[in-house]
C-alpha cells in the first residue's frame, strides 16, 4: 500500500502544477477540474494512510520515500497543452487503478471497501478523461 500512498502524493503535486500551468482552449475547464481532482487525492491519502494504520502497517511519510516507491512521476516544469493534461491524467489514473486492484486482489477484508471506492473512482476518471480526448 506504501506504493499507492506514494504514487497519491506525486499526483498530488502533479495535479497542482497542471493546474497552475494548463494552457490552451480548455483552459477554464481543466483549471477547474484539476483542482477538483487534486482536492479528491489529498482526501484519498489520509484514507489510505490511515486504512494502513488500521491494519497494521507503516505509512511512508517523507518526500524521498514518496519519490522513491512512487510508480507515478513529477510534471515537468512549465506549461503544457490541455490535451498533453488528459493524456498524462489517463495514464496516471490508469496507474493507481492498477494498483488498488492488485491490493484489493490480496483479500484483506478490512481493505477491500477502500479499494473498491477507490477503483470506482478511478474507472470514471478514465472513463471522462477518455470521452475528452475523443475527436468530434
Amino acid at each position: 500500500m506504501n506504493q499507492l500512498l506514494s504514487s497519491l502524493e506525486v499526483f498530488y503535486h502533479k495535479l497542482q502544477a497542471y493546474h497552475w500551468y494548463v494552457k490552451g482552449s480548455n483552459f477554464f475547464t481543466l483549471h477547474t477540474q484539476l483542482e477538483s481532482y487534486y482536492d479528491e487525492i489529498a482526501e484519498q491519502i489520509d484514507t489510505v494512510a490511515e486504512t494502513m494504520l488500521m491494519v497494521g502497517q507503516e505509512p511512508v511519510s517523507t518526500l524521498s520515500e514518496f519519490q522513491e516507491l512512487s510508480t507515478i512521476k513529477e510534471a515537468e516544469h512549465g506549461y503544457v497543452s490541455g490535451k498533453d493534461v488528459l493524456v498524462a491524467l489517463q495514464a496516471d489514473f490508469t496507474e493507481l487503478c492498477n494498483q488498488a486492484k492488485a491490493i484489493q486482489a490480496e483479500g484483506d477484508v478490512l481493505v477491500s471497501p477502500t479499494m473498491d471506492a477507490l477503483i470506482a473512482l478511478y474507472s470514471k476518471a478514465i472513463w471522462m478523461i477518455s470521452q475528452s480526448l475523443m475527436e468530434e
